[in-house]
């Protein structure tokens, strides 16, 4: 479950950040509808980081 929902925000977490440097116009990742125009670069940066944590909690616990 773990490896899922690290994915899905990595996904989303890359997806958006360069959506919202490139284009600014609204796509189909969440955070480019929740969240603040100013804080959208912030927030990605946030998810990934997030994400990798999972990624990475999720591969230590399967050694």
């Amino acid at each position: 479950m773990r490896e899922a929902i690290g994915i899905l925000l990595c996904i989303q977490a890359v997806g958006g950040g360069i959506s919202a440097v490139l284009d600014g116009s609204r796509s189909w990742f969440v955070q480019r509808y929740v969240v603040p125009e100013a804080l959208q670069v912030p927030v990605s940066v946030v998810m990934l980081a997030v994400a990798l944590a999972l990624l990475w909690s999720s591969r230590e616990k399967a050694r």
